[in-house]
């Protein structure tokens, strides 16, 4: 009869454990969640305790569990390696687990036997980055495939248009295109050629020999019906650059010897890619940045040389009123390499691929589309500082003329003074690296408030003596105290007139 007893007492024991399950009566646990502010209290039939462990840490949770079925289905989860829960059935019992002693409950693989993961989880994680990856390049691909065949489609259209163009210019043997092409431009334009004749001129062009290349892009020396053309092609990541130029050439009066002269802007396919470019008239001296690295000058051709760089900035800075005006142009990027130099030694300013419009009829100030700044080695102290008024067109003149004074600086190192000429050198050279940072230049310039080093020769000649004077009163600290580029275009007047009368006593 013992045994009966004994089996009819586990029994009971087992109906009253059911029974207090599904019935009313409510344990009090500790309630805390990564979500809650502070720890409180809640009410359920078992308290838990619990941690689980993924790649962006580990979460612990104290709560109460309702009803048998949930109670079965957590408590009774075997631990894995990555989540574990703890149940109790007294009040508040889950107050008592710490944190190690959950981390505890975490199963730990046999020494030296690896985890041992799904083949669907590893397979998910080894081809679902490819995937990703290959459909992300297929989208790549296809979006510069409808880029191209836009830009193309673009192209053809105007294509199609070009039989309305007449043979663009009939010349008599002899006599120069360009000039005749230069006569030909319409008053108001800066380029003064309508659209479709610039690109009948682009599709003329045979490109001979590249003469430069940089950040930007390239410079080809081409041919048009027998005639040397500068061809500008602009790298994708300056399209900007290329569009504001265009647009500033197509809108603008810009026709000036000491502005290079425009010709045409396209966009263009070869080798099945786009390229932009811009054609200019050119010149076999190149930049005043290289042709001062070969060559020096005589006093009176490095004078007439800043002259003309201050005659054609005088042009950009001016406002010109009437039906054949333009805007007033502030350069922003002005440097040696910017500047090409003519077959008669003189200058013109080229590169108006930041350049900034200012019209006093709408006061509109245009400053492009473009989030390029200029050359760090050639910023004045209010862009290094960013204290420049940035609303303000002035301002953006007085940055140019900051740069001028360097340039002026460069040409006369490269003038002789009673036979005796320095070597070429940028700006800057002895006190920054040669490829110097933004932080570099804003601590020469603005801490230190350091200028271009001044040799002892210049000063005992009168010339560059008052070329010192000059670059000087275009180097204040102060923006409003810098001269004007027609305030400097008459001082090199001056001194020009003084050179000459010197030479005929």
């Amino acid at each position: 009869m013992g045994p009966c007893v004994l089996v009819l007492l586990l029994l009971s024991l087992q109906g009253l454990q059911t029974s207090a399950e599904g019935s009313d009566g409510k344990l009090e646990c500790l309630c805390e969640t990564p979500q809650s502010l502070r720890a409180t209290k809640c009410q359920g039939t078992r308290c838990f305790s619990s941690v689980k462990v993924s790649s962006s840490g580990v979460v612990f949770e104290h709560g109460c569990l309702e009803g048998l079925d949930k109670i079965r289905l957590h408590c009774s989860t075997a631990p894995s390696f990555h989540q574990a829960i703890f149940c109790c059935s007294q009040e508040m019992c889950n107050g008592n687990t710490t944190r190690s002693s959950l981390m505890s409950l975490l199963p730990t693989a046999p020494e030296g036997e690896p985890v041992r993961y799904r083949v669907e989880t590893v397979a998910l994680f080894v081809l679902g980055p490819v995937v990703v990856l290959a459909l992300l390049s297929a989208v790549s691909v296809l979006a510069c495939r409808r880029l191209h065949r836009g830009r193309l489609q673009r192209l053809q259209e105007f294509d199609t248009e070009q039989g309305a163009v007449d043979g663009l210019i009939t010349s008599n043997v002899g006599d120069s295109t360009l000039a005749l092409l230069d006569q030909s431009c319409t008053s108001g334009s800066g380029s003064g050629l309508p659209f479709l004749v610039q690109r009948t001129v682009a599709r003329q062009i045979s490109l001979m020999e590249l003469v430069g290349k940089g950040r930007y892009g390239e410079v080809w020396r081409g041919q048009w019906q027998g005639e040397n053309v500068a061809v500008k092609i602009f790298s994708s990541r300056d399209e900007k650059s290329w569009f504001r130029e265009t647009e500033i050439y197509n809108t603008v009066l810009l026709r000036h010897e000491n502005i290079l002269g425009f010709m045409a802007s396209d966009m263009t396919s070869r080798n099945s890619s786009t390229q932009l470019w811009l054609i200019t008239h050119y010149h076999e001296n190149g930049s005043l940045y290289d042709y001062l690295q070969r060559v020096a000058v005589e006093t009176s051709e490095g004078l007439a040389m800043a002259a003309s760089i201050a005659c054609g900035l005088v042009h950009l800075h001016t406002e010109i009123f009437g039906t054949e005006g333009k805007p007033a142009i502030a350069h922003r990027d002005l440097k040696s390499k910017n500047i090409l130099v003519t077959k008669e030694l003189r200058c013109c300013i080229a590169d108006l691929g930041l350049a900034v419009t200012h019209s006093q009829a709408d006061n509109l100030l245009d400053v492009g589309n473009n989030p390029k700044v200029g050359t760090k080695r050639y910023m004045a102290p209010e862009v290094l500082d960013e204290s420049i008024q940035t609303d303000c067109f002035d301002a953006y003149k007085r940055v140019d003329i900051w740069a001028f004074g360097l340039v002026l600086w460069e040409i006369a190192r490269r003038t002789y003074s009673n036979g005796i000429v320095e070597e070429y050198r940028p700006p800057f050279y002895d006190q920054v690296p040669n490829d110097p940072s933004f932080e570099d230049m804003r601590k020469v310039v603005c801490v230190e408030q350091q200028r271009p080093f001044i040799p002892n020769r210049w000063f005992s000649d009168p010339t560059l003596s008052a070329l010192v004077k000059l670059m000087k009163e275009c180097w204040y600290q102060n923006p409003s105290a810098r001269l004007t580029a027609l305030r400097i275009k008459k001082t090199l007047d001056k001194i020009h007139s003084s050179l000459e009368k010197g030479k005929e006593s």
